[in-house]
C-alpha cells in the first residue's frame, strides 16, 4: 500500500444494545462522519434498529454516512494449519487467518480509502472491543501505520494497541507467541 494509506487514523465501536440516539450521540461525541459496518451479518433480532437497512435510512439524518463491509465481518473458521497458535479462541485464530487472504486484502484497502476520506468507526455489535473480531481487524491497521482508537463512551476513547502475543511481520500481524493472561481469550 501507499505511503499515503500508511498515515490514516481510524476508531472502532460496538453498537452495543443502545437505543439509536445513544449510538449517535457517541458517535458525534467523538465526531464520527463515517461508520464502516464490519459485521458479517448486519442483522440483529433483539435491536432492529441496528439492521444494516435502518442504519443506512437513520444515520444520514445525523449527517453520518454508513457503508456496509461484511467482508470484513467475523465469524471465519480457523485453518488446520494456522500459524496464529497463540489465540486461544477459534473464532479469533479464524479471522487472523482470513487477514491472509486477497479477499480481506482487497476490502481492508477500500476501508482505509474510506477512513482516509472521512472520519470513520468500524462497527460491529459487541460493546467491548477486545471481545470482538474488530480488535484483529484494528491490528490490521496498526501493522500498516495506522494509528486507532477504540470508542468505548461518548467519553472515552483510547489507543488501540497489539496484544503481547502478537508480532508484525511486514504488514502481517502473526499470534505466534505464548498466551498472555485474559488477552488471548478475546
Amino acid at each position: 500500500m501507499s505511503e499515503e494509506v500508511r498515515r490514516g487514523r481510524v476508531w472502532t465501536v460496538g453498537h452495543s444494545n443502545h437505543p439509536l440516539e445513544k449510538f449517535i450521540g457517541i458517535l458525534k461525541a467523538h465526531e464520527i462522519e463515517s461508520v464502516l459496518d464490519v459485521r458479517r451479518f448486519p442483522v440483529s433480532r433483539k435491536w432492529p434498529h441496528f439492521d444494516a437497512a435502518a442504519l443506512a435510512a437513520s444515520l444520514p439524518a445525523a449527517r453520518i454516512r454508513y457503508v456496509g463491509m461484511p467482508d470484513l465481518g467475523g465469524r471465519r473458521k480457523p485453518r488446520a494449519d494456522s500459524p496464529h497458535v497463540g489465540w486461544r479462541s477459534d473464532a479469533f485464530r479464524g479471522y487472523a487467518d482470513y487477514m491472509d487472504t486477497g479477499e480481506f486484502m482487497g476490502e481492508l484497502a477500500r476501508a482505509m480509502s474510506l477512513a482516509l476520506a472521512s472520519r470513520s468507526a468500524l462497527m460491529c455489535a459487541e460493546a467491548v472491543p477486545w471481545r470482538c473480531h474488530r480488535s484483529v481487524l484494528a491490528d490490521a491497521f496498526l501493522a500498516r501505520g495506522w494509528e486507532v482508537f477504540e470508542i468505548l463512551s461518548e467519553k472515552a476513547a483510547r489507543p488501540h494497541v497489539l496484544p503481547g502475543f502478537a508480532r508484525r511481520e511486514g504488514d502481517r500481524v502473526i499470534y505466534d507467541r505464548p498466551p498472555q493472561g485474559d488477552l488471548a481469550l478475546r
